[in-house]
């Protein structure tokens, strides 16, 4: 089961990533899609570490974390280089869209092929 969070909505800090987590446990979810507009600047800015803070609380419920939408507005080494080691894991992956995500969530499915 997948939770996808509505494109239109107020930014989300670590308190609404909190009451996600508890949507998530009562639609019984494996996933929460949260699109990258709905993610304010701190979280792009990792020095912040509230990036480090959500996906850990995620991470705490068993629950994986996916960002999908264009982040090139928050372009910088640090953030490409934590979009890339992320997205080598199985918990917090990055996507461009939602077709990426799916296709990647389907290969993660597939024998062989674990994320």
């Amino acid at each position: 089961m997948i939770l996808r969070v509505p494109a239109e909505g107020p930014t989300l800090d670590v308190a609404g990533a909190t009451d996600l987590i508890g949507d998530a446990w009562a639609t019984e979810a494996e996933w929460v899609v949260i699109p990258a507009t709905r993610l304010g600047p701190d979280f792009f800015t990792l020095k912040t570490r509230v990036a480090g803070e959500i996906a850990q609380k995620f991470a705490n419920y068993r629950l994986k974390l996916a960002v999908v939408g264009d982040t090139s507005a928050f372009d910088s080494d640090s953030l490409r280089a934590f979009i890339a080691e992320s997205n080598r894991g199985s918990q917090l992956w990055f996507a461009a869209d939602e077709a990426e995500f799916e296709a990647r969530l389907r290969s993660a499915a597939t024998p062989g092929h674990g994320a």
